[in-house]
């Protein structure tokens, strides 16, 4: 039975139509995978399904057919017409138009699940147990049933050992398999997955894959998928749509659309060497040890030594729980370390990072600029506010403009484009344009080294190829430092002069990119180069 058809549906912010004229059906039960270029349209239709302030259609209709209850009003699946509702109604098929807001809506949204990209809804000060624990509450289980579907889950997203940790305190891998688990959790009826495993290691991501079969697709869940992993939607998707500039330009079978799209596919562009200087920052036998109550002592970093020349891009690579992240905190100094030292240079003076203080890391912190997987711009402010106001910089207007422009410039924007930018906001913008935008308002501050977390978790070739293209002109015209933390060996040996490899929290080499991928473990390609 039909679920949902989206019937000559535009969307247009301001004079930029991103969508037009899209048409398609999804039955009960089936997949359809979406596949496009960063900027093609996917995650604002995905929002306009979900039913997302300010992604109405400006033309057209998202028409929804469920079973509605004729006593209580909830929700369910079309194919439960004529059956008994818990409350002791009838479920009567009904045909909903979407955006026309009433009471059916507000019902049908509550069993509309949704996974954005690099958006972990969850509450941070909750445990994982209780994060998923009130998502069951939320649709109607309490006691030991919610418990045991509980369990459930965090067995199927693999979890078992997180169970007690807080959600603020989680990987940006693991936060998305919580959010996995909550969604599922609410029983729906349709399941809208917006790069799912973007910002996840190809090892991770086989784990969500496999739950999003086990529980969406096997349980025959409705669902609309985008990926720029083309290998996601051929194997989790029935049919396929390919989206360019907005428009449809493919749709049929999943496996002749993703064969048709790989062969448009671009390698990575390589770019000219630049003239590295001399050392930014030196770090020699630096340790991070942290207390835990479940496992004790945790030596997190071990005997690190390594030093970071101005104007290169260095990168750290290795698996899950490597040390990579907190190493890169170190650098940044947001955490200091438990031994060793480490001296960062400013100008012509070199200060220890070991010690507190506005004379040593303070002093240093505000030249470390850095870029995490969970960036966030303000959604209702133009591009030129982002950039400016809310950063704290205060700058007369025509120079805010001027400097808002040039850095925009240094990240790969044209100057019309950067002129046009300016007055957008960011809902307008595709993943790969806010992600330059993010990285624009780092640079903005002027800061000498930039460390770039995940730059390239969702992101199709094209985009990521614009990201590498930013790093390096940005370096080239802002003799810019950067220290790239990255699981994409791909973008690493593109990118990347040199890379330290970590393991159990030490580094087990140094050296080009190349000479690295040489001494990776069948674990490490398969998480690193495994897709």
């Amino acid at each position: 039975m039909v679920l949902l058809e989206v019937k000559n549906v535009s969307k247009k912010f301001g004079d930029s139509e991103v969508l037009k004229n899209i048409n398609f059906t999804l039955d009960e039960g089936e997949v359809l995978g979406i596949l496009g270029r960063s900027g093609a349209g996917k995650s604002v239709l995905l929002h306009m399904l979900r039913g997302m302030e300010g992604y109405e259609p400006t033309e057209g209709q998202i028409i929804y057919t469920v079973a509605q209850c004729d006593g209580c009003g909830s929700v369910e699946v079309p194919s439960m017409e004529n059956q008994k509702c818990s409350c002791g109604g009838n479920y009567e098929l009904i045909s909903v138009d979407f955006w026309d807001k009433n009471q059916t809506t507000f019902n049908l949204k509550r069993k509309i699940a949704i996974m954005l990209q690099r958006t972990f809804a969850l509450y941070g000060e909750q445990s994982v147990i209780e994060n998923i624990l009130q998502a069951l509450s939320a649709a109607g289980y309490e006691g030991k049933e919610a418990t045991n579907i509980a369990l459930k889950l965090i067995k199927m997203i693999k979890m078992e050992h997180r169970i007690t940790h807080v959600a603020r305190d989680l990987s940006g891998g693991e936060k998305q398999r919580v959010v996995l688990a909550r969604q599922i959790a609410k029983k729906p009826i349709i399941f809208l997955a917006d790069e799912p495993t973007g910002t996840l290691d190809p090892k991770i991501a086989k784990i969500v894959h496999k739950a999003l079969k086990e529980t969406v697709v096997k349980n025959k869940i409705g669902m609309v998928i985008t990926s720029h992993w083309h290998e996601v939607i051929e194997e989790l998707a029935n049919k396929a749509i390919w989206l360019e500039k907005g428009e449809i330009k493919e749709q049929g079978d999943s496996k002749e659309i993703v064969a048709k799209f790989v062969e448009t596919i671009t390698e990575l562009k390589k770019f000219d060497k630049v003239e590295i200087k001399e050392d930014m920052a030196i770090l020699e036998n630096v340790e991070k040890k942290y207390c835990s109550v479940e496992r004790g002592i945790v030596n997190a970093v071990g005997g690190v030594s390594l030093d970071i020349k101005e104007m290169e891009i260095y990168g750290l690579v290795g698996t899950s729980g490597a040390g990579k992240t907190t190493l890169s905190k170190i650098i940044a100094g947001v955490i200091p370390p438990s031994k060793g030292k480490y001296i960062f240079r400013v100008g012509d003076e070199w200060v220890d990072m070991t010690q507190p203080g506005p004379m040593h890391r303070g002093r240093a912190k505000r030249y470390i600029g850095m870029l995490f997987q969970e960036y966030t711009l303000y959604p209702h402010r133009t591009i030129l506010y982002n950039l400016t106001e809310s950063i704290g910089l205060e700058l007369p207007g025509e120079f805010g403009m001027m400097k808002a422009n040039q850095v925009l410039v240094s990240v790969g924007f044209t100057e019309e484009e950067a002129e046009k930018l300016l007055d957008k906001y960011p809902n307008e913008l595709s993943v790969g344009e806010k992600h330059r935008v993010a990285l624009a308002q780092v640079l903005i501050k002027e800061p000498h080294m930039v460390l770039l977390d995940e730059p390239t978790g969702t992101m199709d070739p094209i985009t990521r190829n614009q990201v590498a293209e930013s790093i390096q002109k940005s370096r080239a015209e802002l003799e810019q430092t950067y220290v790239i933390v990255s699981h994409d060996m791909d973008f690493v040996l593109n990118v990347c002069d040199r890379v330290a490899l970590m393991r159990g929290g030490k580094i087990i080499k140094i050296g080009a990119p190349e000479e690295i991928v040489q001494i990776l473990t069948e674990e490490e390609k398969e998480e690193m180069i495994g897709h």
